[in-house]
């Protein structure tokens, strides 16, 4: 059901509700910027996918998060007139929380990392009987996220390779199924949350080491089952990259074009800086730059 067809008819749905985001670069170089998206990152193209097609009891909403896909639905049930509870793991940053209770959605802080929240959110959408909206393993998620891809294509159809980072998988999986393999398509995973390699090298998701510099939105343990399926057909392959080298993506990212993300959300930038993905001469490269809620900007000095 993940298909490109499947994503062209949801975009019409959730067009009225999130924005269009630039494309800006040169040469052979561009980046898709979904930082400026609403909630601060991609997620809430699936947030809307998920609200507008599914039926949502009196209960409401709940949804697990390393913190940019509870700002999505936080802020996608707010605009639906909808409750939202929100379980987030103690790991995610204080920009993300902070999102997430502007949004006004009940917040929950529980365990250390995201699979904690997880299954802290399934205990509560059983006793209450609220909509599970998953980060990344339901098809509204993916198909809502495969926008972005749909966007791309029109925006910047010269493009021969896109890097996206990958942590659940929704958004590359989303992207694969609208390109269906018409650009070469790398996943960029931090060494210290590599899920979709372990996935790879395994044949079906497993769980994969949890931490790193982005373990706020990369870290969820395993990719989706949704998504492998995709990933394994329309994915060139998948590069991984230090934590320092994420965080010299961040600087990079700040110095030359004066945006700001989060960890996450440089981590694609970081496979080219790094040398981890190298293009060939005259390849046309995107980038996706996903996320940009961060405490890192002080306007107090």
């Amino acid at each position: 059901m993940i298909t490109r067809q499947a994503i062209a008819a949801i975009e019409p749905r959730i067009r009225p509700y999130v924005r269009l985001t630039p494309v800006i670069g040169e040469l052979n170089l561009v980046f898709k910027l979904e930082l400026l998206q609403h909630s601060g990152s991609f997620k809430v193209r699936g947030a809307f996918a998920n609200l507008l097609t599914r039926e949502v009891p009196a209960a409401g909403v709940v949804a697990a998060s390393g913190g940019n896909h509870g700002a999505a639905v936080a802020y996608a049930a707010q605009k639906l007139g909808m409750k939202a509870r929100i379980y987030v793991p103690k790991v995610s940053s204080p920009a993300k929380i902070d999102r997430i209770r502007s949004y006004g959605a009940q917040l929950v802080v529980d365990g250390e990392r995201y699979a904690d929240a997880l299954a802290a959110s399934e205990r509560w959408a059983a006793e209450s009987g609220a909509l599970q909206v998953h980060a990344y393993d339901q098809e509204g998620a993916l198909l809502g996220q495969g926008t972005v891809g749909m966007e791309l294509e029109e925006q910047a159809p010269f493009i021969d390779t896109l890097l996206v980072a990958v942590g659940g998988g929704g958004l590359i999986g989303g992207i694969a199924a609208w390109y269906e393999g018409k650009v070469k398509l790398i996943g960029v995973e931090p060494v210290l949350a590599p899920t979709l390699t372990r996935a790879l090298e395994a044949g079906r998701p497993v769980d994969a080491e949890a931490g790193g510099i982005a373990a706020d939105s990369l870290a969820p343990k395993r990719v989706g089952e949704l998504m492998f399926p995709l990933a394994r057909r329309f994915v060139e392959k998948v590069v991984l990259v230090e934590d320092r080298e994420i965080l010299a993506s961040q600087k990079a990212l700040w110095d030359r074009l004066r945006i700001v993300t989060e960890a996450g959300g440089a981590a694609a930038y970081a496979a080219l800086l790094s040398g981890a993905y190298k293009p060939e001469k005259d390849e046309r490269v995107g980038v996706l730059v996903c996320g940009g809620n961060t405490t890192a900007v002080d306007f107090s000095r």
